[in-house]
């Protein structure tokens, strides 16, 4: 199945006490980019997260945002420094005695001094906590699937109708090539009577010329050619479309194919001898930049 590189992808998971929302940001690149922008306490959980995205996510850049809420009651608490709180009573009573002043210190005065008190958080349960981001991760990673296979089903079905007018337009060429050299030898045969007068024209010289005139234009390799490089473009999209398994490399294919494609067409363009031609030449260029340009889409 085709997929795009673009698409958003969103969960959010509660229990009694916890919530975290998860979205997922995804557009073109050409290898694989993540990035995740979480609180501290799912840092531990990055690289278990990046071996999951690894069975949803080949290509693209894909910005992963968590929020993260803990309402459990107790989750933090006092932590008392018995050993801190000894050295600063010790060396206030030393200061007391070596400048002969009282000692006035209270209890509440020292537990405000640094680090005799602070506030920690528990340690919370991994395994329980990694089941529950799992979970969340996961349904946000499916809805993500899902947006970038829509988007592919688009991208398939612009890139067919865009792969059908370049053959359109490649039939235009092939249509008006015989006529260009009717065309030269009508003009050559008039400029040739013009200049010898009454005198008879050698058909076997005139012959010669359109012959070599034909050959410098002829063109019929090259859209030979491009009617190849669209089967094989639409067979590598159809049997992507078709296929259940991920189809890592079909950008890359059809992104050497284009190329190709634009060879032969840059090739029609310098034959041409006729505005025509040209005209048709540039509407093929234009429309296989096109077909470049879904194609980076493409994961």
């Amino acid at each position: 199945m085709i997929k795009s590189m673009t698409g958003f992808g969103r969960s959010e998971r509660s229990d009694e006490n916890r919530n975290i929302i998860i979205e997922m940001k995804g557009v073109n690149h050409r290898y694989s980019d993540i990035s995740f922008k979480m609180p501290k306490v799912l840092a531990p959980f990055e690289i278990k997260m990046r071996n999951i995205l690894k069975e949803y996510i080949q290509r693209g850049k894909v910005d992963i945002y968590f929020t993260y809420e803990d309402a459990s009651e107790g989750n933090s608490s006092v932590y008392y420094n018995e050993v801190i709180a000894r050295e600063y009573y010790e060396y206030i009573e030393r200061i007391s005695k070596t400048f002969d002043i009282a000692n006035d210190l209270k209890a509440s005065q020292l537990s405000r001094f640094p680090e005799v008190l602070s506030l920690k958080e528990k340690s919370t349960d991994e395994n329980e906590l990694w089941q529950f981001v799992e979970g969340a991760l996961r349904e946000a990673c499916e809805d993500f699937l899902k947006a970038r296979e829509d988007e592919g089903k688009r991208l398939y079905d612009d890139l067919m109708g865009k792969l059908d007018n370049i053959l359109k337009l490649v039939e235009q060429v092939e249509k008006r090539s015989p006529d260009i050299i009717a065309e030269y030898r009508n003009k050559l045969s008039d400029k040739v009577k013009e200049l010898l007068a009454d005198s008879s024209i050698d058909e076997g010289r005139l012959a010669t010329e359109v012959t070599i005139f034909a050959d410098k234009i002829c063109v019929d390799e090259e859209t030979v050619r491009l009617r190849s490089h669209v089967s094989s473009a639409k067979e590598v999209l159809s049997h992507a479309e078709a296929s259940d398994q991920s189809n890592d490399s079909i950008g890359r294919k059809l992104d050497f194919i284009a190329q190709e494609m634009n060879r032969e067409s840059n090739t029609i363009l310098s034959k041409a001898n006729d505005i025509t031609i040209s005209n048709i030449g540039i509407d093929l260029k234009t429309e296989i930049e096109r077909v470049r340009e879904q194609i980076q889409n493409i994961e």
